[in-house]
């Protein structure tokens, strides 16, 4: 898989309202859904966020670090090539710094969709399932990929207590990618430039 293709604060409150909302309407009550909510929650509520990452998609490793914003999400792959790519919505950004190459796409038509869906979309594992383990909590969705009509799985593994974000699986038609997540750091002060999409030599 190439690494392309896989690749204001009333809003806030709002966007975790209508989370509450959901949950109160369409879930069961049971023990796991005051801990499906926590999780939820703490998906949306995260921005100013970095971590350190190691993919690996069955035969190749990668690594690198993730940024969280309000808005967008940012991978830097640092080994083995240094690549960045921006993500918001309906909008993304590649670029390769060894190449000096640059693309911008739409991520719902390539496999990448998944990132921005999985932390700034609060929506996204609504109906999704939870697993509960002696120390883990397992988020697991799937579905069809409107990019090529093919199933997918996604599971998010967090450390139970305290909630901590470890590791990202993804299935899609045939091939997989897993991101073990880990040097978590919940204080960055990120330059207004950071996250914008734009060849990252016109920032400079």
């Amino acid at each position: 898989m190439r690494v392309r293709d896989m690749f204001s604060k009333n809003e806030k409150y709002l966007s975790c309202f209508y989370v509450i909302i959901f949950l109160i309407f369409s879930y069961k009550v049971d023990g796991n859904t005051d801990l499906k909510y926590k999780i939820l929650n703490h998906l949306n509520l995260i921005e100013n966020f970095s971590a350190s990452f190691i993919q690996n998609d069955s035969e190749n490793l990668s690594e690198g670090r993730i940024y969280i914003g309000r808005e967008r999400v940012r991978a830097e792959y640092l080994y083995p090539s240094k690549i960045l790519i921006v993500l918001d919505e309906d909008k993304a950004m590649y670029y390769n710094y060894e190449l000096e190459e640059d693309e911008f796409f739409d991520p719902k038509n390539t496999n990448a969709w998944f990132f921005y869906d999985i932390f700034r979309n609060p929506f996204f594992f609504e109906d999704g399932k939870i697993i509960v383990k002696k120390d883990e909590v397992i988020l697991e969705k799937s579905g069809i990929n409107i990019h090529d009509e093919g199933e997918y799985i996604i599971k998010v593994y967090f450390e139970n207590t305290p909630l901590i974000l470890r590791k990202i699986e993804v299935f899609i038609d045939d091939e997989f990618l897993q991101i073990s997540i880990f040097n978590h750091n919940y204080n960055e002060d990120f330059d207004k430039k950071f996250f914008k999409l734009i060849n990252p030599k016109l920032l400079n």
